[in-house]
């Protein structure tokens, strides 16, 4: 994750395989009920890559942004797409995330908006976010990305203790995170987000009651969304390579599990509802974005590194596409007219729907069996799945109902085991 950065991004798909080109898709449809249709822009480009970060991201100085370039590709690259279909539905959002948006000029990022506008159209309610960094966010920034477009904006808070903020990396001090929040409110932005991470045992190890202790002052703020997530420890990273030597500070599943619960109660106490098992939002203000994702939606990836999925309107198959990497290498990609894609994958029907379980299991609302089944045209309930489903029943796991099934707010903790148990 790089500085600024937050997880409002389908990190938990797997990755793609190897293939020359992609195969274009419709939106899924559910029972004859078109779907969300959402857009994730990619900007690769920060100040300074984090520990624990395996994004991809590339450490650059401000003056070295190509802000113009990049602009001009990902604009390209949206003309390219629009070319492989007669017709695209509306989007019903849009993501900037990173390496660290906040650092794009926002008339660049806005030019990006006015393309995705004439291109794909909006949704009247579209929901349109940009991850900030708070060493990139004062009040004329924000000021300028909601003259750009932007009506949602996600801070990468982190933490609101001066040691953790050190141990995890980050560029900002406690006032520094405080005052990038005031900011955007000063400048009107209506619906705030940050991020927040626990069981980090570097620096001042943090208790549970650090944890409660944060978000609750961090919901002071009136924010309409927070995200907690659990530190992980990602190979590849700075903070992998610590763990391999043995070498980093590293919470107990205990304290993991404890300051989990802490956050729950502390943020239900004060009106939040946990929609998502790392994400809270006050009523009517969950990420739209992010449940396009755990719901299975067509996306538009866009940019270096960006993955999207679309799928087969004929068929329950999707592809799923990723971008180069490299910013440099993608840019001349796209501006050389070619939409090329690094890797192709083709999604057959029960792929998507162990995806479909891994993903909307992560929700408090949980998942309708029949629909998904309907949706991709095969037996979700296979003899062998509802014998896994009948014994996490028993276990505590997992609520079932006709249907539906979904994760007990007690079993949330576990959602990623109870949902690999049905696969």
């Amino acid at each position: 994750m790089s500085e600024g950065t937050t997880r409002e991004r389908p990190s938990q798909i797997p990755a793609v395989s190897e293939a020359a080109s992609p195969a274009i898709g419709g939106s899924a449809r559910v029972g004859g009920t078109q779907r969300g249709f959402a857009a994730y822009v990619h900007f690769p480009y920060c100040l300074k890559k984090c520990p624990y970060c395996d994004f991809a991201s590339f450490t650059t100085p401000r003056e070295e942004i190509p802000h113009e370039r990049y602009r001009d590709a990902v604009v390209a690259e949206i003309g390219l797409w629009a070319k492989q279909r007669e017709s695209w539905p509306k989007l019903s959002s849009v993501f900037f995330g990173g390496g660290t948006p906040s650092l794009w000029r926002a008339s660049a990022l806005g030019d990006v908006l006015s393309a995705l506008r004439s291109t794909f159209g909006f949704e009247s309610n579209v929901e349109i976010s940009a991850e900030c960094n708070p060493t990139s966010l004062d009040e004329r920034k924000a000021s300028e990305l909601l003259e750009a477009g932007v009506n949602r904006l996600s801070i990468g808070i982190q933490s609101l203790d001066r040691e953790r903020l050190a141990f995890l990396g980050r560029l900002h001090d406690v006032d520094g995170g405080l005052a990038s929040l005031a900011a955007a409110r000063a400048a009107g932005v209506k619906r705030l987000s940050c991020d927040l991470i626990f069981g980090v045992a570097g620096g001042r190890a943090e208790s549970p009651e650090d944890a409660r202790a944060e978000v609750l002052a961090l919901a002071e703020f009136g924010l309409e969304h927070l995200s907690a997530y659990g530190l992980t420890i990602e190979a590849g990273t700075q903070f992998g390579e610590l763990a391999r030597r043995g070498r980093l500070p590293i919470a107990t599943d205990d304290l993991i599990a404890d300051s989990f619960s802490a956050i729950d109660e502390a943020l239900t106490e004060v009106g939040f509802t946990h929609y998502e098992v790392s994400n809270y939002a006050r009523p009517g203000e969950e990420a739209r974005h992010n449940l396009s994702y755990w719901r299975g939606d067509d996306y538009l990836g866009l940019g270096s590194s960006a993955v999207g999925t679309l799928s087969d309107p004929n068929s329950g198959d999707a592809t799923r596409t990723k971008h180069h990497p490299n910013p440099e290498r993608y840019m001349s990609t796209v501006l050389g007219g070619e939409l090329k894609p690094q890797e192709t994958e083709h999604l057959d029907p029960e792929t998507r729907v162990r995806e479909a379980l891994m993903l909307g299991l992560r929700l408090a609302e949980g998942i309708d069996l029949g629909v998904l089944g309907e949706r991709l045209g095969v037996q979700v309930r296979t003899a062998e799945r509802e014998r896994a489903m009948r014994q996490l029943e028993r276990a505590g796991r997992l609520e079932i109902s006709e249907q539906h099934v979904r994760i007990p707010r007690a079993a949330r903790a576990f959602s990623d085991g109870i949902a690999a148990a049905l696969f």
